[in-house]
């Protein structure tokens, strides 16, 4: 389980964030202490966050609320790691077909040194080169697609699993009992 003390639900959230409260990013330091725990505990842990706050309780469903809030925020950060893991995929394709396409020419060329030109000290350094430049150029795509993917994928799966994991609130005592109402910008102004 995953706890946070806040005074107030408001210090969770990002205050310049103008959206509606449900649509409302988490504060970035909020944010990173929750990846951060989460990334701590197993893979196949079961994770919840509870909640401490410094107020009585305030609306019957707050606790709902905020897990809308927050698994809204997870999800929408889980769908952007899997556009930039879609990204990544679409340019290593691109840069694997240019790397292909210079590692065949630079083979060619390397060849065609070979065939035409006397093996002296500088076509033979010519050659090399270009087979090493041939290689290099295939450095990017095979980056891309034996290790840039999986951190991207890993963090998907884990903003997936940070929205949906059950959030619980635990109340303190002594807080006048209408605090709430400035605490919780969801909370209708009637009751």
């Amino acid at each position: 389980m995953i706890e946070v003390h806040v005074s107030t639900l408001k210090q969770l959230f990002n205050a310049m964030d103008p959206a509606p409260f449900r649509s409302r990013d988490l504060d970035p330091g909020a944010e990173e202490y929750i990846v951060s725990w989460s990334r701590e505990l197993p893979r196949d842990a079961n994770l919840a966050l509870l909640v401490h706050l410094d107020r009585a309780a305030g609306l019957p469903d707050e606790a709902q609320v905020l897990r809308d809030a927050i698994d809204q925020f997870f999800s929408e950060r889980s769908r952007e790691a899997r556009r930039r893991l879609k990204q990544m995929f679409r340019v290593g394709r691109i840069s694997l077909l240019i790397g292909l396409a210079f590692l065949c020419t630079a083979l060619g060329a390397s060849q065609l040194i070979q065939s035409l030109l006397s093996p002296s000290g500088f076509n033979a350094v010519l050659r090399e080169s270009l087979l090493i430049g041939g290689w290099v150029a295939m450095w990017r795509p095979i980056e891309v697609f034996l290790y840039d993917w999986w951190p991207i994928r890993a963090d998907a799966r884990l903003f997936n699993r940070l929205a949906t994991m059950p959030v619980h609130l635990s109340y303190g005592i002594g807080a006048a009992p209408d605090v709430w109402r400035e605490d919780w910008p969801a909370a209708s102004r009637k009751n």
